[in-house]
């Protein structure tokens, strides 16, 4: 009877065990939930797709500030040098004053001249008086016509040297070419100059040159015509330019092409070698613009989440500039994908998504 016995007690313990040790506390047929609490898919279940909001992205033609410095140059501005030697006599240089063209600046010693002047004077008197009495001859036949051009060359000639001596006198009055501004005189009365001499400077204010370089690669951004806007150290104010003309080659050192502008200068508060600081703005064909929040910075660049087929698709990009509202970009997107720009913390790549509408 033992043995009997201990078999129905060997297989009631194990029945128990089955019922009670064993059991995980589920009935059939109740689903099975993470240990987080959220309910697992089951076989053949699909994930539910992330609501996103997005937008259509567009290209646009954007305006970039280029900033860059320069310096104010007058409008025209010579050194004023005596054309032929000699001894200043007169001098009338108003210095740091307004001149208007052709205002005698100085004098040169001239009786030299006006003595030579006088005497050809004379002589050409005689040489017409000879003339008229040998063409009176010429017309009874008492002399050749031979002698009478000779006295008609004799005319010509003191006429020729008097004229070369009237051009010599006008080189002793030294004028101004143009109407400007004389910056300081380099010489006193009396003291003797030769064409190295410089007398003064003559500078035209109004209008005024501003002359900068920019990068080559804006080369096709510049026209004769196009505005600018600078300041100066002295002023908080802005001025407008408008370029007038552009080099001709680019500087093979420094890669720069360099710029000339223009604006007026009537109130003369703008002065020639007056550092500047030039703003210029230039037009980005077929940009891209992305909210700021959009991007999320990662190892190695930035990246974005678009829509494609369904689901959310990274693509990394650069970008040019960026301000408090949109980065521009120029490369990793284009002109018609679909920008997502809510949930981007909560995506990944691949994740199934689904647009608001």
């Amino acid at each position: 009877m033992r043995p009997i016995l201990y078999s129905i007690l060997i297989i009631g313990a194990l029945i128990f065990a089955k019922f009670f040790l064993f059991s995980d506390g589920k009935k059939e047929g109740e689903k099975k939930v993470s240990p987080g609490g959220e309910k697992k898919p089951g076989p053949g279940q699909d994930i539910k797709p992330i609501k996103v909001k997005y937008i259509v992205l567009k290209s646009e033609v954007l305006g970039t500030d280029i900033l860059t410095t320069g310096s104010i140059n007058p409008n025209e501005e010579v050194e004023v040098r005596p054309e032929i030697s000699g001894k200043i006599v007169k001098l009338f240089v108003p210095e740091g004053g307004m001149v208007s063209k052709g205002f005698l600046l100085a004098k040169i010693k001239d009786d030299d001249i006006l003595a030579q002047l006088k005497k050809l004077e004379i002589e050409e008197k005689l040489a017409a008086q000879i003339e008229a009495r040998q063409k009176r001859l010429l017309e009874i036949n008492a002399i050749s016509k031979e002698e009478f051009e000779i006295s008609q060359n004799k005319v010509s000639t003191l006429k020729a040297d008097k004229e070369i001596l009237q051009v010599s006198l006008s080189r002793t009055e030294i004028r101004a070419p143009f109407s400007g501004k004389t910056s300081l005189k380099n010489i006193s009365l009396g003291a003797y100059v030769t064409p190295a001499t410089v007398i003064t400077k003559i500078s035209q204010f109004n209008p005024i040159k501003i002359d900068f370089s920019l990068p080559e690669r804006y080369i096709n951004n510049l026209n004769v015509g196009k505005n600018i806007i600078f300041t100066t150290e002295s002023s908080v104010a802005e001025y407008n330019a408008k370029i007038i003309a552009l080099e001709s080659k680019v500087d093979e050192n420094l890669r720069t092409l360099k710029v000339r502008a223009q604006t007026p200068n009537t109130s003369q508060k703008l002065v020639p070698g007056m550092y500047v600081k030039v703003k210029l703005n230039v037009n980005n064909e077929n940009s891209i613009l992305v909210p700021n929040e959009t991007v999320i910075p990662v190892s190695g660049g930035k990246k974005v989440f678009i829509i494609k087929n369904g689901k959310a698709e990274e693509i990394m990009i650069e970008a040019l500039k960026r301000d408090n509202k949109s980065i521009q970009v120029s490369k990793g997107l284009q002109t018609g994908d679909s920008l997502i720009i809510s949930g981007i913390l909560t995506l990944k790549k691949g994740s199934p998504v689904s647009p608001m509408k």
